[in-house]
């Protein structure tokens, strides 16, 4: 073991996954062995009792060896490009020296309920590279574009010491709050010719903000990439509050050829080394468990909801009355909370 978790605590560890049928080996996870990763990163997914019991010990054995880790999330209209610019800062980081994680949240197949699995196969690069890692992850239904274990894996990754964590989310059709709410970096990627692109992200989205990023910024596209980046400064400008030293940047970007990518990564660790100085970055570290804890709580009721087909029956005649407008809506709260003993 190392000095970080006692031998104690490993063993009633190893007896736990033995219990749920699952074994990780917690000294390889933490020398970084990437199939005890992806085995972890499986049992905190699980639904099942047993397994939420264990991957509940398995966190509590690994938090001493998280937070290190500089967490980026990744958001942008379709077709902007996000695997593609994944695979080249992931590469060009890697390349420098760092273990680059990507947290990949696939669309989830409304057939099977898993993930669709393309981000791998977009992201040739990193795929193959050592020092890299990518766990595409089924959204499931989840709102902000984030799989309902997102921060749990995200944990597991900087304890098999990734040191850059990558979250790509779904796109901004959904709110990207809770992305945000994840991580220390919000990046938002454009196209080139801000116009309808403009348009295409919302308010909010630009608001969480902490840099914008054009990609495509090669050949043809460069003047109207530098274009873009000055309509979306002028929309910072008029939509973003003041946060505090920090003003965020546009930027032009190329996936293609590397071009912007130290430029962009210095930003982003400035930006870091801002809210590190200032104790900032542990107050929203934080502050983000406060509100990851009531999302626990939230699923857990769900789950408690849709764990039971007597209640499942109840809550669908709940659900039919008010849509036929025989019971109120609150009338219809009302109830199911009193499902919930609440």
């Amino acid at each position: 073991m190392t000095e970080d978790l006692d031998a104690g605590a490993a063993t009633r560890h190893k007896r736990s996954m033995a219990g749920a049928r699952t074994t990780i080996d917690l000294d390889a996870l933490l020398r970084g062995d990437r199939a005890s990763l992806a085995r972890a990163i499986t049992l905190i997914e699980s639904k099942r009792p047993d397994h939420r019991a264990a991957a509940r010990q398995l966190l509590d054995a690994v938090m001493p060896r998280t937070g290190g880790a500089v967490r980026v999330g990744i958001t942008g209209v379709p077709g902007v490009g996000k695997s593609t610019f994944i695979d080249a800062l992931g590469s060009h980081l890697t390349a420098q020296g760092s273990k680059v994680a990507v947290l990949a949240v696939d669309p989830s197949s409304m057939r099977t309920g898993g993930s669709i699995l393309g981000d791998k196969t977009r992201m040739a690069r990193l795929a193959v590279d050592p020092n890299a890692f990518i766990r595409p992850s089924p959204s499931s239904g989840t709102l902000g574009g984030v799989a309902a274990k997102t921060r749990e894996t995200m944990l597991l990754c900087e304890a098999a010491g990734f040191d850059v964590v990558l979250v790509e989310t779904v796109g901004v059709g959904q709110s990207e709050t809770a992305v945000a709410d994840l991580t220390d970096f919000f990046l938002v990627l454009a196209l080139p010719g801000a116009g309808d692109e403009l348009q295409g992200i919302k308010k909010g989205v630009l608001e969480l903000a902490d840099m914008i990023a054009v990609n495509k910024a090669d050949g043809d596209n460069l003047a109207r990439a530098k274009a873009a980046a000055a309509e979306y400064r002028t929309a910072l400008q008029i939509l973003t509050p003041a946060q505090g030293a920090w003003h965020p940047p546009v930027l032009t970007v190329s996936a293609l050829t590397g071009d912007g990518l130290d430029d962009l990564w210095r930003k982003v660790l400035d930006h870091r080394n801002r809210l590190a100085a200032t104790s900032a970055l542990a107050a929203k570290r934080r502050a983000q468990d406060a509100k990851w804890m009531w999302a626990q709580v939230n699923e857990r009721l769900h789950a408690r909801l849709a764990g039971d087909k007597a209640q499942q029956a109840r809550i669908k005649r709940i659900e039919h009355a008010v849509a036929a407008g025989e019971m109120s809506p609150t009338a219809g709260a009302d109830e199911i909370a009193d499902i919930l003993g609440l």
